[in-house]
């Protein structure tokens, strides 16, 4: 397994990903990651900007991240609720794994490595947000210690979940 950023010859493979997710949603009734989002030019900004990751297996990327160190606008405020701590923070977005591989504990492996990074930086705090619908994610991120926080709104006034967790 490696986990290494990504670069611009990534693109299709991660687009290839997302839509597998997409797809996905879409077919569970889900509002999340529809309306051509992400699409390649946001996957291309994380990548300019350092954001973007994969993970590997044998060489193939199978799963995708964003994670970005600047903070989050839309974290600022948080309603019926509130954040675990004031630290500075890593903001997981955008995470996806390939669809035949689901359920085989990869999401964790990011999650992990994520976690290296930010011990690496001295960052103490990781935050991260989705559709109250996307059940999966939310069990992932409570598997993984996250802890319900609050709810926060999109710059579309989209409600998402959000979730902290201190390492």
């Amino acid at each position: 397994m490696e986990f290494r950023r990504a670069v611009e010859s990534d693109i299709n493979r991660i687009m290839k990903i997302i839509k597998q997710a997409q797809d996905y949603f879409k077919e569970q009734g889900i509002d999340q990651w529809q309306n051509n989002y992400p699409n390649v030019e946001i996957i291309w900004e994380d990548i300019v900007k350092g954001y973007g990751y994969v993970l590997l297996k044998k060489g193939e990327i199978i799963g995708t991240v964003a994670v970005s160190f600047d903070g989050e606008k839309t974290y600022e405020k948080i309603y019926e609720g509130k954040w675990i701590s004031n630290l500075d923070y890593a903001v997981i977005h955008r995470m996806a794994v390939d669809s035949s591989l689901k359920g085989q504990g990869f999401a964790s492996i990011i999650i992990n490595s994520i976690e290296k990074m930010c011990m690496f930086k001295d960052i103490r705090s990781i935050r991260a947000d989705t559709h109250e619908d996307n059940r999966s994610m939310q069990r992932l991120l409570k598997k993984n210690g996250f802890q319900y926080c609050g709810i926060i709104y999109l710059k579309d006034n989209s409600k998402r979940l959000a979730f902290e967790k201190l390492i």
